[in-house]
């Protein structure tokens, strides 16, 4: 449909808000994050009188991101290869309709990422089966704990001819061989997707690692955040350094896999 002038100005005046509204956000807190305390209490929302590096070293000592940061990337990296691994064993049968009940399997897990977080429940079962502040109970609970994964690779596995199935089937290729030699490359799109999503839900979280973790010497990389608040002031610029510390592995890890993003993330929206 060939659009008008006027359409046309509309739509890119839609776009330049949409892209001030999302790029205005890291531009202020760049802009904090070069300033000194003092600069920043005399007038937060002026621009910074200069460009002072020191303030991320500063904040990657003070809140020893360098210790929490490879707690991130275990608690991220191991966390997110069991959920891949779990999902594509899980959503393969259930999008083949190969287990009884599968529409009702797939209709509760997607009831049950609306509902909220049973905090109490897990956190009994954890202490009773001896895993409360240990990394591996806090790894399992986030492998299990995600969804979204599971549920866009049955969607992109219902688009997959059930012929490719008959055919690796005639060749001797058996279910594990199958999965892994044909079918994972063909998902590499909806791969990279569950794996930024994901990634995203624990490396972000802040809430498991203050429940489960009691020890500091596992404590994730959101927990360093907590050190520039204070009881009567906060380190504003800091806390600034500190939130671009711990958002720039994901954006390096976006930026490597967003070729993948919008068709894997189409992919599983398919007949699901």
């Amino acid at each position: 449909m060939k659009q008008s002038g006027t359409s046309r100005t509309i739509s890119y005046i839609i776009v330049l808000l949409m892209l001030a509204l999302y790029v205005f956000p890291l531009f202020y807190l760049f802009n904090v994050s070069m300033k000194t305390q003092t600069e920043y209490l005399l007038n937060p929302v002026a621009l910074t009188e200069g460009i002072r590096l020191e303030n991320f070293a500063e904040a990657w000592t003070k809140g020893s991101f360098s210790q929490y940061m490879w707690n991130s990337v275990l608690y991220t990296g191991v966390s997110t290869l069991l959920t891949l691994i779990l999902s594509i064993f899980a959503a393969f049968p259930l999008a083949r309709r190969y287990v009884k009940f599968s529409t009702f399997i797939y209709i509760f897990f997607l009831i049950s990422m609306y509902l909220p977080n049973p905090l109490i429940p897990q956190f009994s079962l954890i202490n009773q089966l001896g895993l409360y502040n240990t990394q591996t109970g806090y790894i399992l609970l986030k492998t299990t704990g995600t969804g979204i994964a599971f549920l866009m690779f049955v969607g992109y596995i219902k688009s997959v001819s059930r012929e490719l199935d008959e055919a690796a089937a005639m060749d001797g290729c058996g279910y594990t061989r199958y999965l892994f030699t044909i079918l994972v490359p063909l998902m590499k799109p909806i791969l990279a997707t569950g794996i930024i999503l994901t990634a995203i839900g624990v490396w972000n979280d802040i809430i498991g690692p203050t429940i489960y973790l009691s020890d500091p010497n596992y404590q994730p990389v959101t927990k360093g955040l907590f050190t520039f608040y204070g009881q009567y002031m906060n380190n504003w610029p800091l806390l600034a350094c500190g939130i671009l510390i711990v958002t720039l592995p994901l954006v390096v890890l976006y930026v490597a896999l967003q070729r993948f993003i919008v068709g894997g993330a189409m992919a599983g929206a398919v007949k699901s």
